[in-house]
């Protein structure tokens, strides 16, 4: 390291850094107390400044003395310097460590820079470009934005990397609108597009289902003379495949070979997925196959898309077939591998083997995560098993998993299940403490355990909630009322309810008239039962099992044995098979098996 005499004078405040500092080079310091003096602060930039020629040198001055606690103008100059070094993440590191103090708005960064700029005599805008890059980072979508228009205020043209790092955080953060708006401007300003630009543009056309125009973007592209590479091609493959329109992406595969662009790992990786998605598992098998065929290894991710698709399938024998490949051709399983294996043993009620493999991840030094917990917990408050839902809820937290919205909402739907009110609403009550916000399908579990155990105040009272919360509650919680109120007997109640969803916007759906169709009919209300079905039947819902079975329940209680047979003619008729429920109604209500028994003769 270079001696630096222009280092001599040193401010007071960062004189025991300063000794530090020369301690570490060998050299013996000569120090003056600047604040002491009215000219300190000048004498202290001009220390940073004087660094210019070796801007290294000046991000181990300032990172010695303390960056964070320079004042803005002297950050600001010590980054302008630092900025002339090859490598620009010394820059960026102390931009994002200026941006996040919170300490100063974007715009008095920036300007701030401009001044450093002036004092040092610098021609290029490079700081610029890095502030909108260190934004990006930073996930600060709107600061960089405002750094680009400050940029066209002063007449200076972005650079197209910046523009394109702006371009990607919007895609990334689902602002397809922004980034539009973005390259309208880079238009305006003629800021020339490169490859990268356009494949990002591409990928937010596919990520709002533009499909056709994102095709035409390869024309477009082709016309100015760029060359697509294989991300553009992929990007599109990706889109259609992921909308599961393999057939589109096949005559993008097929254009990308006549271009003599070859496809790697991702292009194989994409059909896979998109296959998979459509349920041709075979083929998506098949597609692995080609890809070794040609010498490309598939990651454990494409493996992970056939396991996922194989385990939605049910077919476990394959499912594990392909992680045993994994192994055999040198790829560990991942976390999701396993995570995905779980569940589908517990899908099965297959416990034991769930444990067992379990037990192969932590072997294998793998540590369960909150999806792996979740898996859990929800598998065994599926069956019931409360107690060792619970376990296993305080086992994540003593490993430092942090439980989810996902994780408190299987336990309350266990809890409700048995019965266990009041532990629910207690539990409900800590996480909303804890600051979690409880979303739709948790209100909706909590309601439903209060109205089965007959607690319809307490359900009430939830959904006023919701709207406290701005959940907005859907079909199921207006159907799960709708059940409450009609095991209380308040059918009417029931029927206000559907009004109130229509005017809230949300429709009724089978279940909702079903639910009243089934009230009516357990008090012998048949003619209210009828124009509930007759309702049903206008706005398009065909009548199911469950409409006849509640009609015909109801008929039998009213004695109307033939009106009963009837129905069940007319259900055998529109191909709807009776169960046992069925004949059990008619059984107990005509009492003479052989009077309908004819009907469901071919």
């Amino acid at each position: 390291m270079e001696k630096p005499e222009y280092c001599a004078a040193i401010a007071g405040r960062y004189c025991l850094r300063a000794k530090r500092v020369f301690s570490e080079l060998n050299e013996k310091p000569f120090a003056v107390e600047l604040d002491l003096r009215d000219d300190g602060g000048e004498i202290e930039d001009y220390n940073i400044g004087s660094l210019h020629k070796t801007p290294d040198l000046a991000f181990q001055f300032v990172t010695h003395i303390g960056f964070r606690d320079l004042d803005i103008k002297s950050k600001c100059l010590a980054m302008a310097v630092i900025s002339h070094a090859p490598n620009s993440k010394p820059t960026l590191q102390l931009l994002k460590e200026t941006i996040s103090s919170g300490v100063y708005s974007i715009r008095e960064v920036f300007n701030e820079l401009g001044v450093a700029r002036g004092v040092l005599g610098f021609k290029t805008y490079v700081l610029y470009d890095l502030l909108i890059r260190a934004c990006c980072e930073l996930k600060r979508g709107d600061d960089a934005f405002e750094c680009f228009d400050m940029m066209k205020e002063k007449g200076v043209i972005p650079h197209v990397h910046a523009c394109n790092d702006m371009l990607s955080l919007f895609l990334k953060s689902n602002r397809t609108e922004k980034a539009w708006v973005l390259y309208a401007e880079m238009f305006k300003l003629r800021i020339k597009s490169s490859v990268v630009t356009f494949n990002i543009m591409i990928n937010v056309l596919c990520k709002e289902g533009k499909l056709k125009k994102a095709k035409e973007f390869i024309g477009f592209m082709e016309a100015l003379g760029i060359k697509l590479n294989v991300i553009t091609y992929n990007t599109i493959i990706h889109g259609y495949c992921s909308r599961g329109r393999v057939e589109g992406a096949r005559m993008i595969f097929d254009l990308m070979k006549c271009r003599g662009v070859k496809p790697d790992s991702y292009t194989y990786g994409s059909f896979i997925s998109g296959m998979c998605k459509e349920g041709k598992l075979e083929e998506a098998s098949g597609m692995l196959e080609k890809m070794k065929e040609i010498g490309l290894r598939p990651t454990a991710v494409t493996y992970n898309t056939l396991i996922d698709g194989y385990c939605n399938k049910g077919n476990l024998e394959m499912a594990f077939g392909y992680k045993d490949k994994m192994v055999k051709e040198g790829l560990m399983p991942t976390i999701s591998t396993y995570n995905m294996l779980i569940h589908a043993l517990f899908l099965n009620c297959k416990m034991d083997e769930a444990d067992g493999i379990i037990k192969e991840m932590n072997e294998k030094g793998l540590v369960p995560d909150s999806i792996t917990y979740n898996i859990l917990i929800n598998g065994y408050c599926r069956c019931g098993n409360v107690k060792k839902a619970f376990t296993l809820h305080d086992e994540m937290i003593s490993k430092g998993v942090q439980p989810t919205r996902v994780t408190y909402t299987s336990l309350i739907y266990v809890l409700s299940k048995r019965g266990r009110m009041k532990q629910a609403d207690d539990l409900f009550e800590k996480i909303v403490r804890k600051g979690i916000f409880p979303d739709l399908i948790m209100f909706n579990a909590l309601i439903d355990g209060h109205c089965a155990n007959g607690n319809m105040e307490r359900a009430f009272a939830l959904l006023k909630e919701m709207d406290q919360m701005k959940v907005v509650p859907d079909e199921v919680t207006f159907n799960t009322l709708m059940q409450g109120r009609c095991r209380e007997g308040k059918v009417e109640a029931a029927r206000e309810l559907i009004e109130e969803m229509k005017s809230r916007g949300i429709k009724p759906d089978h279940i909702s008239y079903n639910t009243l169709i089934s009230g009516y009919s357990k008090r012998g209300d048949m003619k209210d039962a009828f124009r509930v079905r007759d309702e049903m039947l206008s706005i398009g819902f065909n009548p199911t099992l469950l409409t006849y079975n509640a009609l015909i329940q109801g008929l039998c209680k009213n004695e109307e044995g033939d009106h009963a047979a009837q129905l069940l003619k007319e259900m055998i008729g529109k191909g709807i098979t009776p169960n046992d429920s069925t004949y059990l109604s008619l059984i107990e209500g005509i009492g003479n098996v052989e009077e309908f028994s004819g009907i469901c003769d071919p």
